[in-house]
């Protein structure tokens, strides 16, 4: 990726994830729930601005390719030829 938004993003989003799982692993975790709660939200909110990101994103260069529904493939390659 060339973006440096969707490489912000990224790094954002899992520095988000690596600090709710050390809160959950936290001793204070079997005594509160917020603190690793807060994480939790914090990181979806940095992986839904990803995800945002990158449907718009012009350097996010991905193909899909759909499949040939069955019998399609016969016509295709007739078409091909």
């Amino acid at each position: 990726m060339d973006c440096q938004i969707c490489r912000d993003l990224e790094r954002a989003y899992e520095a988000g994830l690596n600090q709710y799982i050390e809160a959950r692993a936290s001793a204070v975790y079997s005594f509160s729930t917020e603190i690793a709660a807060y994480k939790n939200v914090e990181m979806e909110r940095s992986k839904s601005d990803l995800e945002e990101h990158r449907r718009v994103c012009v350097s996010a260069d991905r193909v899909i390719a759909f499949l040939p529904l069955r019998g399609m493939s016969e016509s295709l390659s007739r078409l091909a030829a």
